[in-house]
């Protein structure tokens, strides 16, 4: 079993890379739109704005492949910007479309507090996702990395696997069959991080 990790110039790839290395997986790192199609699991890493992000997967022909990838049903997870550019559109720098895989509308954080979020926040679980094979050993209101300034308003909630505190309850991991997408930066996020990234391994292997 061997999980493309898409390389369309993401800053984080590499620190992912590594990550995923450590708990044992299996790589092929690509920007080839044919080895995603072809892949038997995915993730999708991303630091910056969905509109950078969608521009680049458009340029490879990536943004077209992914849809039909994850409704599939093979494992996928997206990090971060990885998971904004799942929903509907985004109004980072005027609103624009994305893949439209998740219902929903990538949003700025509200004031009232500093903008971007960076650092340690926690994440609890609700009640429909807990316990989830994603979560495995990790107990909710565990701490994980964030870097980011937009959040994804979700249309459908029963979506939201786990919601993190910053001036509002947002998303922080969105769930729906294979599909596995989280807000926070698990490379940066020590034992839990690593721990999610071996439970998403431990998915694929038994897809």
């Amino acid at each position: 079993m061997t999980i493309a990790v898409i390389n369309y110039g993401a800053g984080n790839l590499p620190n992912v890379v590594r990550a995923l290395k450590h708990v044992g997986a299996e790589l092929e790192i690509t920007d080839d739109p044919t080895v995603v199609q072809a892949a038997t699991s995915v993730v999708l890493p991303g630091v910056g704005a969905t509109q950078d992000t969608m521009q680049n997967l458009e340029r490879l022909g990536i943004a077209q492949t992914l849809p039909h990838v994850i409704a599939s049903g093979r494992p996928f997870l997206g990090i971060c910007v990885g998971m904004q550019v799942l929903c509907s559109e985004s109004e980072e720098f005027g609103r624009h479309q994305c893949l439209n895989v998740v219902p929903g509308v990538v949003q700025r954080l509200p004031g009232g507090q500093k903008v971007p979020q960076i650092g340690w926040n926690q994440v609890c679980y609700t009640d429909t996702y807990a316990p989830h094979p994603l979560f495995a050993d990790i107990p909710s209101g565990s701490y994980f990395y964030f870097v980011h300034s937009y959040y994804c308003n979700l249309f459908d909630q029963t979506l939201v696997a786990s919601t993190t505190d910053y001036g509002l309850w947002f998303p922080s991991v969105v769930i729906r069959d294979n599909l596995a997408a989280v807000q926070f930066h698990p490379e940066k996020s020590g034992h839990c991080g690593l721990q999610l990234l071996r439970n998403f391994v431990a998915m694929s292997r038994a897809v």
